[in-house]
């Protein structure tokens, strides 16, 4: 249990907590390994597990309904995925795919949310800490999605132009 706590005390997502809240976790972790070319989960999917990765890399896919799979995320280990489980929602919201073999520790949502429960001060770190990762990823799928809308526009200014003549 030393060991795990150990490595858990590296990872972003548990940076700054106590050897207690530590342990807390710890006690709730199952390991997972991660297959290069399967996917974790598909967008739609009962959110069940937050997963932390260890090792390897895993990409964070979007679907819209009107159009092509997107990559809106890369994984690489120390980063979370899986989130909606944390945040209570009853689906995954992407899918994800294994780009690089390698392992992570899961967290069953019910445990996650028990343990919130029982100790509140330590669910709020975590959220925090999650609130983080959302954002930044927030963030750069909006980047993305910003340059996909923005591919082929005519950025010369001749719309004005083009409707004066009709076309």
């Amino acid at each position: 249990m030393a060991m795990l706590r150990e490595e858990l005390a590296h990872l972003p997502l548990f940076e700054g907590l106590s050897s207690e809240q530590l342990e807390q976790f710890a006690a709730l972790l199952d390991i997972c390994y991660l297959t290069k070319g399967t996917r974790v989960f598909e967008q739609g999917d009962a959110a069940e597990y937050l997963y932390i990765l260890l090792e390897g890399e895993v990409l964070i896919r979007y679907k819209p309904y009107d159009g092509d799979e997107l990559t809106v995320a890369r994984v690489v280990p120390g980063g979370v995925f899986g989130w909606s489980a944390a945040l209570g929602r009853s689906a995954y919201t992407a899918s994800t795919v294994v780009v690089q073999d390698g392992r992570a520790y899961r967290l069953r949502a019910e445990k996650l949310q028990k343990l919130c429960d029982q100790c509140p001060e330590t669910g709020v770190i975590l959220l925090k800490k999650l609130t983080e990762v959302i954002s930044r990823r927030v963030q750069v799928t909006h980047e993305q999605v910003f340059g996909i809308l923005s591919q082929g526009m005519d950025s010369s200014g001749d719309c004005e132009r083009e409707f004066e003549d009709g076309n």
